[in-house]
C-alpha cells in the first residue's frame, strides 16, 4: 500500500516538545526501526532545520539519514531513496523546492518509493507537493495557486488556521475556478492517504481541524473534518 501523510504544519520542526505526528508517521512502516530520510530542500537545505532533524528522530525508534542535492549531492540518488522507509519532507518554498527535484530526476523515484510502499510524508511545501495543486506563499507578497507532482488528486492548502489570508484565498480560488476542490489542515493536523484513498485523520493539537473544500453551485462549500487526538 502507498502511505502519503500530509500536515498543515506540526511536527519536529513546529512541535519538539510533541513527537506525537512523527512517531505516528513511523507506525505506518509496521517496522521495529524504520530507515526514514528528511529532504530540506524546500528551506534551501537549511544546516539548522537538518540538524533539528536528527536531534528529534534520534530520540525516536529509526534510522535517520538525509538526501543532500546543494553542497554534498549523493552520488546514488536512486539507492538512497529505495532503501528508505519513509520520505520526510520539510517545509520552505514549494515552487522552489519542486524546480531542484524535477532537474535531480527525484519525482520518478519518489513515485516509485510510494509504489513499493514507502511512506511518503512531510508538512507545508512537503505536504503541498503530493497534491495535483496546492495555495503557497512561494511567491510573495500573495498566495497563489501551484502545481504539485499529482500523487494525490485535488488541492490542499497547508497552515489554514494559522495564517489568515489562507481561507480567503482557498475559498477565492475556487470561486474563480482557478483551482480543484480538496483539503486544508491546521497546523498540528495530518491527512492519512492510503492507495489515494483519505483513511485517516489525526491531529497533535486538541484544537486542530482539518477541512474539505468543494465547489457547490459556484459557491465555494467548506466541510469542518474533526480529526483523531493523538497521544503526545
Amino acid at each position: 500500500m502507498g502511505h502519503i501523510i500530509a500536515m498543515g504544519g506540526g511536527g519536529f520542526s513546529m512541535e519538539p516538545e510533541n513527537p506525537a505526528l512523527d512517531r505516528y508517521i513511523l507506525a505506518q512502516t509496521g517496522k521495529a526501526t524504520p530507515r526514514v530520510c528528511f529532504l530540506a530542500q524546500a528551506s534551501g537545505e537549511s544546516l539548522d532545520y537538518t540538524v533539528r532533524f536528527y536531534r528529534a528522530f534520534s530520540a525516536l525508534n529509526c534510522q535517520p539519514t538525509h538526501l543532500s542535492l546543494y553542497a554534498c549531492p549523493v552520488g546514488d540518488l536512486a539507492g538512497l531513496i529505495a532503501a528508505q522507509d519513509v520520505i520526510y519532507v520539510g517545509g520552505g518554498n514549494t515552487k522552489s523546492m519542486l524546480a531542484v527535484w524535477q532537474e535531480w530526476g527525484l519525482p520518478e523515484l519518489l513515485h516509485a518509493a510510494h509504489a513499493r510502499g514507502a511512506v511518503l510524508a512531510g508538512l507545508s511545501a512537503g505536504a503541498n507537493c503530493w497534491f495535483e495543486q496546492n495555495i503557497t506563499d512561494s511567491v510573495v507578497p500573495e498566495l497563489s495557486v501551484l502545481p504539485g507532482l499529482g500523487f494525490l488528486s485535488g488541492s490542499f492548502c497547508p497552515h489554514y488556521g494559522g495564517e489568515e489570508q489562507r481561507r480567503p484565498a482557498y475559498h477565492r480560488f475556487l470561486a474563480a475556478g482557478a483551482i480543484q476542490p480538496g483539503y486544508a489542515a491546521d497546523d498540528g493536523v495530518g491527512f492519512h492517504f492510503v492507495d489515494g484513498a483519505l483513511q485517516r485523520i489525526v491531529s497533535s493539537r486538541p484544537n486542530g481541524r482539518g477541512y474539505r473544500l468543494d465547489l457547490v453551485d459556484g459557491q465555494p462549500v467548506e466541510t469542518p473534518l474533526t480529526p483523531e487526538l493523538l497521544k503526545p
